[in-house]
């Protein structure tokens, strides 16, 4: 009997950028054996020709999946994104092309709280300083600007999965949280939610950063809001490059209005190793650069590998897009004695009763029906109680739906 849908080891995975193992062998596992696992990132030409037979992309944050590059990928039909943010991927164009976008935005929390905590006691102490001045052969023993966390106040800007988890953190080590949020959040432990930026600024020892990159969130932090901070506090930004003016916090240290700074991300970065980081922090002592490490631990990468690996294989096993960023969100239930058909389409009249038709004028059964919609597209997911073969034209009937995307059947 021919079956319409693919089989798992014919449908190819392009892993990029040394995606974690962790994601190799669950896709394995789970029967998906054609993988390719490359420990760069691939741009332009190089990635529009390798996407061109790829049904599945997984990345990290140096490929950057745009229009253009989408436009080239007639087969993809999801795309992982192996970490925290989806900056990387043009969203917008894949939904309109019907390719749910995963990440893994949970799963590095732990390892982005320890660092900010890690880096505010070292500010807090002048560590860097210091431990700059002993490979120099100096010895700067005295105690003069070296304190304790505990007691002072830490604002932290975002009090999400990261902020709330560095609030937990903070409070153990007697620290007073304060935090601002444009969603209203329930707070944690003892932490006290401030009406303003501005409010919670003014009230700080240290401020930690943890928002999105969003046209509300980019510069939120320059000349005017440091100047609110206090006389010799510290900002600590491990959210993204965009949400501070660099230039503004390099003034606000050479001043000495802030004692310093820790900061784990640029508006611009360099896009390998052996690429130039070009920063008008570099050179200021009482300033800790890290280069975008906040989630890069061992522990977060393999968390991100399996959580990644696992959404992608449960959309392309039964169509679950549970957890896609750009998508309509639809938990479905296991396959058990049917046949299912994946219809994604523009959001315009009329879809469903022309799918409904399809079947019924086949004398098919529909054993259960699902559909989910937001302002663009629509997606529909039909469980039929009868085998379907090749010649019944089921799908090329529902590709011949006026604003259909896509269609997939799956056995």
């Amino acid at each position: 009997m021919s079956k319409l849908s693919l089989p798992k080891d014919k449908i190819k995975v392009l892993l990029l950028e040394n995606v974690h193992q962790n994601a190799v062998d669950y896709l394995r596992r789970q029967g998906y054996t054609n993988v390719d696992h490359l420990r760069t990132a691939l741009s332009g030409d190089a990635l529009k020709s390798a996407l061109a037979d790829t049904h599945i992309l997984g990345i990290r944050s140096r490929t950057r999946v745009t229009a253009d590059v989408l436009a080239a990928a007639e087969k993809l039909m999801a795309v992982g994104c192996f970490s925290i943010g989806t900056d990387q991927v043009d969203l917008d164009a894949a939904k309109r092309q019907g390719i749910p976008v995963f990440n893994a935005p949970y799963s590095n929390t732990r390892s982005v709280a320890e660092l900010v905590l890690g880096e505010i006691i070292c500010l807090f102490r002048g560590t860097f300083p210091k431990a700059w001045a002993a490979h120099e052969g100096g010895w700067q023993k005295s105690a003069e600007g070296s304190h304790e966390v505990r007691g002072k106040t830490l604002g932290i800007v975002g009090y999400g999965h990261i902020g709330s988890q560095l609030s937990v953190l903070a409070e153990a080590l007697g620290m007073k949280v304060v935090f601002y949020d444009i969603v209203e959040k329930l707070a944690i432990g003892n932490a006290t939610a401030l009406p303003t930026l501005d409010a919670l600024l003014e009230a700080s020892d240290v401020v930690s950063l943890h928002v999105p990159s969003s046209p509300l969130t980019r510069d939120m932090i320059g000349g005017r809001e440091l100047g609110l901070m206090k006389s010799g506090s510290f900002l600590v930004n491990a959210a993204r490059g965009e949400v501070v003016d660099i230039e503004a916090l390099a003034n606000a240290i050479r001043t000495g209005h802030l004692s310093g700074a820790a900061v784990d991300v640029f508006p611009k970065e360099p896009k390998g190793g052996n690429d130039i980081f070009e920063s008008p922090l570099r050179g200021l002592r009482n300033v800790i650069l890290t280069p975008h490490v906040g989630g890069s631990t061992e522990e977060a990468q393999a968390n991100i590998g399996t959580e990644v690996a696992e959404k992608l294989v449960k959309y392309s096993d039964n169509g679950s897009t549970a957890g896609a960023v750009n998508f309509v969100e639809v938990s479905l239930p296991s396959q058990e004695n049917v046949s299912r058909f994946l219809h994604i389409h523009k959001n315009v009249p009329g879809v469903l009763s022309a799918i409904n038709e399809i079947f019924s004028s086949r004398d098919i059964n529909i054993a259960g029906e699902y559909l989910r919609t937001d302002s663009d597209v629509g997606y529909v997911v039909v469980d039929v109680d009868k085998e379907i073969e090749a010649g019944m034209g089921i799908r090329k009937a529902l590709a011949a739906i006026p604003g259909t995307i896509r269609t997939r059947f799956l056995l």
